[in-house]
């Protein structure tokens, strides 16, 4: 009985602190209303606010005062709620989160050192907004019990560490006990981690937490009894590796009496830090995780992840497993961002062409390694014991212009750091192998400088002058050196130069905690995951790989190149080149999605099916073997982007298809005159011409979203289930001038121009490829071509509004629309040495598609999900597999000053 006085005795409000030193009316008013706020909105945080108010109604005896109190915790609430990134919540979410208080410990730390390494005060506005929505979408702490998951997506490199220790910055202010980092399969990823959260909680009494891992350590059990470590008003942290053997230390840690006693009311966060990798569909890591999430009577998780292809293959009917079925937040592109398409391009067609041709292509910062060179960067699987690399030309230039690069960097402000990445081979003993090649060409170059050798200074000042030329620093803002100065600062980068081997075997890895590190990084699968190559400057890419999600994730180079935007560049296979422009896109595409769902209002569980049943989807690679799936083209948009312009019976069999679709559409129908949208519209067309059209257009193979078997499946399924479902079609054939014009049955059609991506051979002249890839054909308008909007209103709505109009509008909702392109075979080209003519035989066809309609069970088609666009590439077998699951931590380090 005195046990639970005094827990209730401790409970109350402590009000006297905030109000006993006014010595007048208004004194004690003022006082009152701006010191007791906290203690008001802590109460609220922790219990809610209908027992706040009442809690307070007794010992505040101005009624006035208190519904200040409670419009004030309503405001800040609401502000949340507004506020942030796009999220799609679950249904009856609460929202119970009014934002950090003044007096929170953890989150004023953080935010203190934010401000302390300069941030803007906009950039940690944004990064404090995130994290409340983030925060805002866990369970209320007045629960007595829940078990939350969630998912926030965010950008390759691009600060999802940053938001995910805010946001248990936040929620340990909240009181929450346990905190557990997942951070990836690698000891460097770990280490870097473990780093990041010391520093970000450095401002935090040390008596308020306890570190159950450090940078050298990963988790061990504590010798202090549990329930020490999980006591009220501190909290744990530990940063682990997902590996089986740490992974089973901590669960037999929790599972002991003493801390099951402590979890029946300690607040756990687990955040899973890449969180499609390891986490989904293994046998050891997984039941793990969910074994971490099922010991906790109150637990929440929240996976993080820039590629959640992976997660969305979860069975959301399991309630056991991973699926985010509480929220998936999606965050916003941080500002001066290098995503995909600052590189690889993004696409927008106004006026018949692609116009700001830089931005949307891509600036020119990629150099091609021919395939021929291929077997001297990477081993292959039958040579691999007698393998060894050589210095191409390619690696030689590469090399070169880091060198260069770093300099520029060094003229223009103070030393920072700066990397270079070599990522040919997951094998251990290419690693080792390159480590002897690179340090070898390093200490030639000090050597060749040193004794000023004419033929070292022509070649560094030819690749000087044609890098500068290709991508300007002007259009950057940034200053420009002549080559003399570059020189000049060269012996000063090479004498603080490293090679640095990172791999699983190694202990120490790229640490960037000290001085300014000049560093070559050569490593495998630990360089392409999660960690953070500071600076990085120069990457040359080999490595092949089979699934999307690894591909993008490989991608080190997206991230923050703020004062030498202009330097970055990449050297890779036109292969690769190809299927990172195609990534560039999907990705594009799946954050729109996360965006029209948040929209419709849709459920975390609404969107597993959606996203599940995207077409496009079948480029990932699912988990295990292939298996049966279904999969959905309502609400979806498609248009072909790959031709063959040196196939003329290829060409001349889609032209004769075209002729006879809008042949047979005539009869008895008339064709609309050319428009607002420059698209003439034939409206009513059978389903049944259209059909036999698909039927017989050849749609280029690497078009994994448009299976020519599968598009006509799935109308013939929605015809049958559902007579007034894409029965009928509109026909648009979009029209250009100035280009010449070319019959399509009965009608003379303007050509469009649609120039290809162009290739170089190593002589640097243009090639007409077997595969012409002209990236996107359909602008806004077309794709809207017969719902009446004009050009202008149709380029000022996104894609999810285009959408939801389609679904809007009475007469359309169940038709489908098919936009027919005659395609210029020679059409001029915009001043961009990225785009070439089309070269094709004749005059091209190109198709655009757009359906109805949202994905329900009945609007389905039987598909497999494989990895269609590189199943031809060839993969290698990382040595450090079974590590990823072992407790194999045999270190081998290397750091070696060339």
């Amino acid at each position: 009985m005195a046990a639970r006085r005094l827990e209730r005795r401790r409970s109350r409000p402590r009000i006297y602190a905030a109000v006993c030193l006014p010595t007048s009316q208004s004194e004690r008013s003022c006082s009152m209303s701006s010191d007791f706020y906290p203690v008001f909105a802590q109460w609220a945080r922790a219990h809610g606010l209908e027992a706040a108010r009442s809690r307070f109604r007794g010992a505040l005896k101005d009624a006035a005062m208190l519904a200040e109190f409670v419009q004030q915790y309503e405001e800040a609430r609401l502000k949340v709620l507004e506020g942030g990134p796009v999220v799609i919540p679950a249904a009856g979410k609460e929202d119970w989160y009014p934002g950090p208080l003044d007096t929170d410990r953890y989150w004023s730390a953080l935010k203190a050192k934010f401000e302390a390494d300069g941030w803007p005060s906009e950039r940690v506005a944004n990064v404090d907004n995130a994290s409340n929505k983030v925060v805002s979408h866990t369970p209320s702490p007045n629960r007595s019990s829940w078990k939350a998951k969630g998912l926030v997506v965010g950008y390759v490199q691009s600060g999802k560490t940053t938001n995910f220790l805010a946001a248990a910055a936040k929620l340990a202010d909240l009181d929450y006990r346990l905190i557990v980092v997942l951070s990836g399969v690698h000891n460097g990823l770990r280490k870097q981690t473990q780093e990041r959260l010391e520093e970000a909680l450095a401002g935090v009494d040390a008596s308020l937490r306890y570190n159950l891992t450090d940078e050298d350590l990963d988790f061990r059990p504590p010798p202090a009894n549990a329930g020490m470590v999980l006591k009220p008003g501190s909290t744990a942290l530990a940063v682990v590796k997902k590996n089986g053997a740490v992974l089973r230390k901590l669960v037999r840690w929790l599972e002991t009496p003493a801390a099951k006693k402590a979890l029946i009311d300690a607040p756990v966060l687990i955040i899973d830090d890449e969180a499609d990798q390891a986490s989904i569909a293994t046998a050891r890591i997984n039941p793990l995780i969910r074994r971490l999430i099922e010991l906790p009577a109150k637990s929440t998780y929240i996976g993080y992840t820039a590629t959640p292809f992976a997660n969305v293959f979860i069975d959301p009917s399991d309630r056991n497993d991973l699926y985010p079925r509480d929220f998936i937040l999606n965050l916003p592109r941080p500002d001066g961002y290098f995503g995909p398409e600052k590189i690889f391009g993004m696409d927008v067609i106004e006026d018949g062409l692609v116009t700001s041709a830089a931005p949307q292509d891509g600036y020119d910062m990629i150099r091609i390694v021919p395939d021929a060179d291929v077997p001297k960067l990477r081993p292959g699987t039958r040579n691999a014991d007698n393998w060894e690399p050589e210095l191409t030309a390619e690696l030689s230039d590469a090399l070169d212009w880091f060198l260069l690069a770093t300099a520029v960097r060094r003229l223009r402000s103070k030393p920072d750091h700066s990397t270079m990445l070599i990522h040919t081979s997951v094998k251990i003993a290419a690693h080792v192998l390159f480590e002897d090649l690179i340090t070898g060409r390093l200490v030639g170059m000090r050597n060749a400088l040193g004794r000023k050798d004419p033929i070292t200074i022509d070649r560094l000042r030819e690749l000087y002058r044609a890098e500068t030329a290709r991508v300007a620093a002007a259009e950057f803002g940034r200053d420009s050196y002549d080559f003399e100065a570059v020189l000049a600062k060269l012996p000063e980068v090479l004498g603080a130069c490293s090679v640095v081997l990172d791999n699983y075997k190694s202990d120490q890895r790229l640490d960037y905690s000290g001085e300014p590190v000049v560093a070559i990084a050569i490593g495998g699968n630990t360089l392409s995951r999660g960690l953070t190559l500071e600076g990085l400057v120069v990457s040359f890419f080999v490595r092949s790989a089979s699934a999307y999600d690894t591909l993008l994730q490989m991608g080190r180079w997206f991230g923050y190149r703020n004062g030498y935007e202009d330097l970055p560049r990449i050297w890779m296979t036109a292969d690769l080149r190809d299927n990172f422009r195609h990534l560039s896109q999907v990705e594009y595409e799946m954050r729109d999605d996360i965006e029209r769902y948040q929209r419709e209002d849709l459920t975390p569980e609404e969107v597993a099916v959606r996203i599940r049943t995207h077409p496009a989807l079948r480029i990932t690679a699912k988990m295990g073997a292939a298996s049966p799936a279904y999969i959905s083209f309502a609400g979806r948009r498609f248009q072909t982007r790959y031709f063959k312009p040196n196939d003329r019976d290829w060409l001349e069999g889609n032209q004769a298809a075209a002729d006879r679709l809008v042949t047979d559409a005539l009869m008895g129908r008339t064709a609309v005159p050319r428009g607002a949208t420059g698209a003439r519209l034939i409206e009513d067309v059978p389903v049944e011409l259209v059909l036999e059209f698909l039927r017989q257009y050849r749609i280029h193979p690497d078009s994994p979203d448009l299976d020519p078997t599968l598009l006509t499946k799935y109308i013939e399924g929605e015809v049958a289930g559902n007579p007034e479902s894409l029965t009928k079609w509109s026909l648009a054939v979009v029209e250009a001038d100035g280009n010449g014009a070319t019959p399509i049955g009965p009608l003379e059609v303007g050509m469009v121009v649609r120039n290809r991506l162009a290739s170089k051979s190593e002589s640097g002249v243009e090639e007409i490829e077997f595969r012409a890839d002209i990236k996107t054909l359909m602008s806004k308008e077309d794709r809207v071509a017969d719902l009446g909007l004009t050009t202008v209103e149709a380029r000022n709505q996104s894609e999810p509004v285009l959408a939801a109009l389609r679904d809007k509008d009475e007469a359309h909702r169940a038709r489908g629309l098919l936009v027919l392109y005659a395609i210029a075979p020679n059409g001029p080209t915009v001043e961009n040495e990225g785009r070439a003519s089309l070269g094709a035989a004749v005059p091209v066809i190109g198709i655009g598609l757009v359906f109805p309609g949202i994905p329900t069970e009945n609007r389905r088609v039987r598909a497999t999900h494989l990895a269609v666009d590189l199943a031809n590439v060839g993969v290698e077998v990382a040595d450090d597999l079974d590590a990823v699951d072992e407790d194999a931590e045999d270190p081998d380090v290397r750091l070696v000053k060339a």
